[in-house]
């Protein structure tokens, strides 16, 4: 297929058939893993986004899902979709929601399971979120943490895990800001830092 790019959307539908959706993430992967997921206005064309809330919606009314639902699609050249993956949970390419959202996918997550009303969330800063994979524990030897928490709109979350290894899921790393140019600007910086390849 003729790839231009790949995003995902994150909705959550209740079990009254009420159905929300958190903004298209713009995805980057490398070697098949999500490395990069940018979430602002106009990270994507805005009837590329409405076709995709659209189709998620639709995935999800269709299955009569409850719960979060991710949906990942590949953006062909001529700006049509094409699904390329689905995930019936909170997903990686929504934890940006945690910092830049007034309701995470975890806060969607809760309230579908214990029957709570759903609010569309809202996006209030842009965001980038970089994944942190084990690569990054050269020798075993931790990032530099300090650094990169010494960057403004800097979020870190560690899983907790005791080994790191290639590939690997070790946390993510929010940045969130007044502007799309003050983010890029700082992921940037905090990826310089980190190891992780410019994007």
């Amino acid at each position: 297929l003729p790839l231009k790019a790949e995003c995902s959307v994150i909705v959550a539908r209740g079990q009254d058939g009420t159905c929300v959706n958190l903004p298209v993430q713009l995805n980057l992967h490398r070697d098949g893993i999500l490395a990069v997921t940018e979430v602002y206005e106009g990270n994507v064309p805005l009837a590329l986004a409405e076709h995709a809330v659209a189709a998620t919606k639709s995935i999800a009314e269709g299955l009569q899902y409850v719960g979060v639902l991710c949906v990942e699609f590949f953006v062909l050249a001529d700006d049509s979709l094409v699904v390329n993956e689905m995930a019936p949970r909170p997903h990686n390419s929504g934890h940006y929601s945690l910092n830049a959202c007034d309701q995470s996918q975890f806060d969607l997550q809760v309230r579908t399971l214990a029957g709570l009303p759903l609010v569309q969330p809202r996006q209030h800063s842009p965001s980038i979120m970089l994944n942190l994979l084990g690569d990054l524990w050269v020798n075993d030897v931790t990032p530099p943490w300090d650094q990169v928490l010494a960057l403004p709109g800097t979020h870190l979350q560690l899983y907790g895990k005791l080994k790191a290894s290639k590939g690997r899921k070790m946390g993510h790393l929010n940045i969130t800001g007044a502007t799309v140019a003050e983010v890029r600007a700082t992921a940037s910086v905090a990826a310089k830092i980190l190891g992780i390849a410019p994007f």
